[in-house]
């Protein structure tokens, strides 16, 4: 029987690596960072200036330089060893942080480095991605990265309920002093208990930086109609992300108070991981695939019930349904795993992910466009309805491609 078989796999096997240790630890030591500081970054500008689409804007900064960062920087994870690739982006972009944290930095300095930090996540996570497949050969690989992406979902509420209390107790700039603290502590875990590799072109010999881009990986899912699909549904929630971006002023909007940004912001991802533990711990996998499509167009229905303001109590339900519904993405995100060729399967995931994160911000872009105009409300109600739309097209045309 063959050594790599995935029940020979088990979560257990990954936590056994200290080196698997070290990387989880500091991604979701960044994820809590990332999230303290979007709280913190919503409330410094909305009280600053007031505006909605300029909230939304800033919080946009956080993602939608990924879509060209991705292409020209993660292939740096390649030209250089990964661990140092990881320690330099997190010790840059602590450095970074800190300085956007003085209270006098003026807000277009703030968004320029907003940017900077956003750059840097590109090498740091495809330096990640490709360490823990060399950390985790096999069939480990895969299991780690379902540890990975599940838990995650989980440390997002820790980062966004604790930084709605943060920034509600102490102010934006401590908040954001501590997710300069949390990328210190990262660049700390990788430094000492992840082993130094050489870089990957002393041993495929590959040249040029084209060589090291996405752009054989945009070719590759452009032309194979079941990336694509896969790829498709990942991406549809760039249209349910808008109630983040807009958290700060829709409470502001019914009366609620600082501390409830948090929960706003929150119980999405902590319902998406109870979701994800479910359908993947109890759901067989022949029913998971037919669940897929449905689940995918009823993600953004709940969300529909905002184009009448509910109060906080009926908010937190629709988007709790949301983020249960949206587990659906965790088997999209398998079968697309699963569709790839090996040899290209890293580099189609680094694209997907910066699809999926340059989607969420100009998603939010135009939430917050629509928000400025009609209210923050009417902007979460439309999104929704576009998204659920957008989900009806791809899965019929999925459909006519026999995907």
């Amino acid at each position: 029987m063959a050594v790599d078989d995935q029940s020979h796999v088990t979560i257990g096997d990954v936590l056994a690596s200290g080196e698997f240790r070290a990387l989880w630890l500091a991604h979701s030591l960044s994820i809590v960072g990332d999230q303290i500081a979007r709280v913190a970054l919503s409330v410094l500008v909305f009280g600053r200036t007031g505006s909605i689409s300029i909230t939304a804007l800033t919080y946009a900064l956080t993602m939608v330089p990924a879509l060209i960062s991705g292409p020209l920087l993660g292939g740096m994870a390649d030209r250089y060893p990964r661990r140092r690739v990881m320690v330099v982006a997190d010790l840059i972009r602590a450095v970074l942080v800190l300085v956007m944290a003085h209270p006098g930095m003026p807000l277009p300095a703030v968004g320029m480095l907003v940017v900077a930090v956003v750059m840097l996540n590109a090498p740091f996570n495809a330096a990640r991605l490709t360490a823990l497949a060399d950390i985790l050969p096999g069939d480990r690989y895969t299991v780690g990265l379902g540890v990975t992406n599940t838990t995650q979902q989980a440390v997002q509420l820790l980062g966004f309920g604790g930084g709605g209390l943060i920034v509600a107790t102490f102010g934006p700039p401590v908040a954001l002093t501590l997710n300069a603290a949390t990328f210190v502590v990262s660049a700390w875990a990788i430094a000492t208990f992840v082993r130094s590799r050489a870089p990957a072109t002393a041993s495929d010999g590959r040249k040029g930086w084209l060589g090291h881009s996405a752009l054989r990986g945009i070719r590759t899912l452009w032309r194979d109609p079941r990336l694509r699909y896969f790829a498709s549904l990942t991406w549809l929630y760039s249209f349910f992300v808008v109630p983040e971006a807009l958290a700060v002023p829709y409470t502001t909007q019914i009366g609620a108070s600082s501390a409830a940004i948090g929960l706003f912001m929150g119980i999405d991802p902590a319902c998406s991981a109870v979701g994800t533990l479910l359908i993947t711990r109890f759901v067989p996998p022949d029913r998971r695939n037919r669940l897929l499509a449905p689940m995918a167009v009823l993600t953004g229905v709940p969300l529909l019930c905002f184009a009448v303001q509910p109060g906080l109590p009926i908010a937190l339900i629709s988007l709790g349904l949301t983020g249960f519904l949206s587990s659906y993405m965790v088997v999209a995100h398998a079968r697309f795993i699963n569709t790839a060729p090996d040899d290209q399967r890293g580099q189609l995931i680094g694209v997907g992910t910066a699809g999926l994160i340059a989607g969420q911000g100009l998603g939010i872009l135009a939430g917050g466009a629509l928000g400025e105009l009609l209210g923050a409300h009417c902007a979460i109600a439309i999104c929704a309805a576009a998204g659920v739309m957008a989900a009806l097209v791809t899965i019929i045309s999925g459909t006519a491609s026999g995907t």
